[in-house]
């Protein structure tokens, strides 16, 4: 049954995905209109999990998100929480791989929305960028959004931390919140199937400024593991 459940959730994703996507490209006239396209977007995709599939959501220290800009440094477990972020904050800027703006029509609204996508293979150039367009998100009064590790990193996994984490941490001087979660148990890394329960994003107090390099993505990874510990599994 869990099986049939993920199999239509994922045929049901898709559909929608197709239908929101090219119903709503009048929104891609403005930023605020796509960044809203993409809210409605994602509704229907959570709506969808909670029908189909069971799973459910709760958020955790969301008085530790400051009014205005700031950094949120998230767990990467699942696609879960690169839907939901959008639904989180109030002006969220998400800093993606680059390859997400070559999907048909989706790129459209990554780029509309003034999302920020980063090659990585680019080196120094790439983070000039990123740097440049943190600066006239934080200018706008957004939220950043950062995935530390780069890349989707299953429960009890570790992979390296990205230097752009640090980067924003060092130019932006706006309070970093670190997200933890626990979407890999419920929604999974790549898995079609999905499992019925409730996923958390628990939100932490902002790192202090001025930390170095070393100590910052210690401090960052010690609070994400420990505040993830205390998830449901």
């Amino acid at each position: 049954m869990t099986m049939l459940r993920s199999w239509l959730f994922t045929i049901l994703f898709v559909a929608w995905s197709i239908f929101a996507s090219v119903v709503q490209v009048p929104c891609l006239i403005t930023r605020r209109g796509a960044l809203g396209g993409i809210r409605m977007w994602a509704r229907g995709v959570l709506l969808l999990a909670r029908i189909t599939v069971g799973i459910t959501f709760r958020a955790e220290g969301k008085e530790n998100i400051p009014k205005g800009p700031c950094i949120i440094a998230a767990m990467h477990q699942s696609s879960f929480e690169t839907y939901k972020l959008f639904l989180e904050v109030d002006d969220p800027v998400f800093v993606l791989k680059r390859e997400l703006i070559f999907i048909p029509v989706i790129g459209w609204y990554i780029l509309r929305a003034g999302l920020v996508p980063i090659n990585r293979n680019a080196g120094a150039g790439a983070m000039r960028r990123m740097l440049r367009a943190a600066d006239a998100a934080i200018a706008r009064g957004a939220q950043i959004l950062i995935f530390p590790e780069g890349t989707r990193t299953g429960p009890g996994e570790q992979q390296p931390y990205k230097p752009g984490v640090v980067a924003l941490y060092n130019h932006c001087k706006v309070p970093l919140v670190p997200m933890a979660l626990n979407s890999g148990y419920v929604w999974g890394k790549t898995r079609v199937r999905k499992v019925p329960g409730q996923i958390v994003f628990k939100y932490l107090p902002p790192i202090e400024e001025g930390l170095g390099k070393k100590a910052l993505l210690a401090k960052l990874r010690e609070q994400l593991e420990h505040a993830a510990a205390t998830l449901p599994r």
